[in-house]
């Protein structure tokens, strides 16, 4: 072991585990991962992640319904809420659309 991975257990060891927040990566993975479990729809990428005084906040995109082709399979976002720990408090679906079109409001400014 060389000098700076023994500064990072001694630095890990003092500071108490307890209160240690889990890496962002690690918040992901576990946001991903529980809401998918939740809700049934796969967890396809996170498209905001915030840290927050009371934990975490994210928006993550799932897919609702399948569909042939692709484009037309329905999506949805939903706000995702973890506590400090990256254990999920909270979520609700905040929008939901087809795959193959964007949002609305976006377009030229509308």
């Amino acid at each position: 072991m060389n000098d700076s991975q023994n500064t990072r257990k001694s630095s890990r060891r003092q500071t108490g585990g307890a209160d240690e927040r889990p890496a962002p990566i690690e918040v992901l993975r576990q946001a991903r991962t529980q809401l998918a479990e939740l809700t049934g729809a796969d967890a396809e990428k996170v498209t905001s992640f915030e840290q927050t005084e009371d934990g975490w906040t994210l928006e993550i995109e799932v897919l609702e319904l399948e569909r042939v082709p692709d484009t037309m399979s329905l999506m949805a976002s939903y706000q995702v809420e973890l506590d400090p720990q990256g254990q999920l408090t909270g979520y609700r679906r905040v929008r939901r659309y087809e795959r193959g079109r964007s949002d609305a409001h976006r377009q030229g400014g509308r």
